[in-house]
C-alpha cells in the first residue's frame, strides 16, 4: 500500500498579510470556539477587530513572519532521508494547506495517510481539528484513503529523554539547583476541559514523566511547576497562568521549557523569550531562559521515524 505523511499543525503566517487569515481562520474553527457559528462569527470578529494590529506588529518584531514554516520545512528535509514516502506540512490555519498535500497524495495514488500530529498532547482544539479539516476536503475531493494516526507520545520514553536534553541544553554551564523549571503548556477554557478535553491529563502525565526522568539521572531543579500560557479573555482557563507566576516571583531565576509546542512559533519566540522576558527584567530576575523546542533535532526525527515505521509493518 502507497503511503505518504502529514505533519499536522496549526501553522504560522508567512508573512504580516497572513496574521489576519491565520486569526480568522482559527477563530472560525468550531473546535477553538464551541458555539453556534452565527456566535462564532461575531466573537471572532470582536476578537479580531481589537487583537489584529497587535498581533501584526509582534510578528513584525519576529521579522514578519513566523519560523514555524522554515523550520517544518527543515524537518521534513531530515524526514525524507530517513522515510521511503511523500511527506508533507498539513497547516490547519495558514498555507500549506491540507488540501495541497491531499491533492498530490491523490495524483500518486496514496492510499494511506499517516498523520502525525505536531501536538505531544491530544486535544479536540489541535490534533482532533487537523483531522477533521482532512476529512472533510477528503471528502469534497472525493478521495478515501485508510487514514491512520499516530497515537499521543506527550509519555513515550524517546520524547521524554529528547525534552530533557532541550532543557539541559538550555541550561549549559549553569546549576540547575539555582534554578526553577517552569514547564509551559498552552492554556485551554476550562470549558473545552470540562467537555471531556483530555488535555490537561495529557499535559500532568507530560510533566510526570518528566519529573520522573529527572529524578532518575539525578537532575535536581529548585523547583518545577506546570504553568500555563497564552490565555484570552476573562473566562475561567487552566492555571496557574505563567505570567502570573512571573509577576509574583518566589524564586528569580528561571528556565521555561515549552511543554506543548514541538516546533518555536510566535508562542514561544514572542510571547515567552520577548514578551514575558519584558517582565522578567522589569522585576528584576537573576536569570530567565528559554528553552527551544524540538524543531529539526535528531532526536525528535528518530522518533517520527520510529512512530511511523511501526504504521508499516
Amino acid at each position: 500500500m502507497d503511503q505518504a505523511l502529514l505533519l499536522l499543525n496549526m501553522g504560522g503566517p508567512n508573512n504580516v498579510e497572513e496574521v489576519e487569515i491565520f486569526l480568522r481562520n482559527m477563530f472560525a474553527d468550531k473546535n477553538i470556539l464551541p458555539m453556534n457559528p452565527y456566535m462564532r462569527r461575531f466573537v471572532a470578529n470582536i476578537i479580531i477587530s481589537k487583537r489584529l494590529e497587535e498581533v501584526k506588529e509582534n510578528y513584525r518584531l519576529l521579522g514578519g513572519k513566523s519560523p514555524l514554516p522554515e523550520l517544518t520545512d527543515r524537518l521534513i528535509g531530515k524526514l525524507s532521508k530517513k522515510l521511503d514516502m511523500p511527506i508533507f506540512a498539513a497547516m490547519r490555519y495558514v498555507p500549506p494547506f491540507a488540501d495541497r498535500a491531499l491533492f498530490a497524495c491523490k495524483e500518486k495514488g496514496i492510499e494511506e495517510l499517516i498523520l502525525f500530529p505536531m501536538y505531544p498532547q491530544y486535544s479536540t482544539t489541535t490534533t482532533l481539528s487537523s483531522i477533521e479539516d482532512i476529512q472533510q476536503r477528503c471528502e469534497e475531493m472525493g478521495y478515501h484513503p485508510k487514514i491512520t494516526l499516530i497515537d499521543p507520545y506527550y509519555d513515550d520514553y524517546d520524547y521524554i529523554e529528547a525534552s530533557v536534553e532541550k532543557i539541559m541544553e538550555a541550561m549549559e554551564g549553569k546549576n540547575t539547583e539555582e534554578y526553577d523549571l517552569l514547564l509551559s503548556a498552552h492554556g485551554l477554557p476550562m470549558s473545552i476541559i470540562k467537555a471531556g478535553d483530555p488535555y490537561q491529563n495529557h499535559v500532568e502525565g507530560n510533566v510526570s514523566a518528566i519529573k520522573t526522568y529527572l529524578a532518575c539521572k539525578g537532575i535536581v531543579f529548585h523547583d518545577i511547576k506546570l504553568v500555563y500560557q497564552s490565555k484570552v479573555g476573562s473566562s475561567a482557563w487552566l492555571e496557574p497562568n505563567l505570567i502570573d507566576v512571573l509577576r509574583n516571583p518566589t524564586h528569580r531565576k528561571v528556565l521555561i521549557y515549552p511543554l506543548a509546542f514541538t516546533i518555536d512559533n510566535s508562542e514561544t519566540v514572542f510571547e515567552l523569550d520577548i514578551e514575558h522576558r519584558e517582565v522578567a527584567e522589569k522585576l528584576k530576575y537573576d536569570d530567565y531562559i528559554v528553552a527551544k523546542c524540538m524543531n529539526d533535532d535528531e532526536k525528535f526525527v528518530d522518533l517520527i521515524v520510529k512512530r511511523v515505521n511501526a504504521c508499516t509493518v
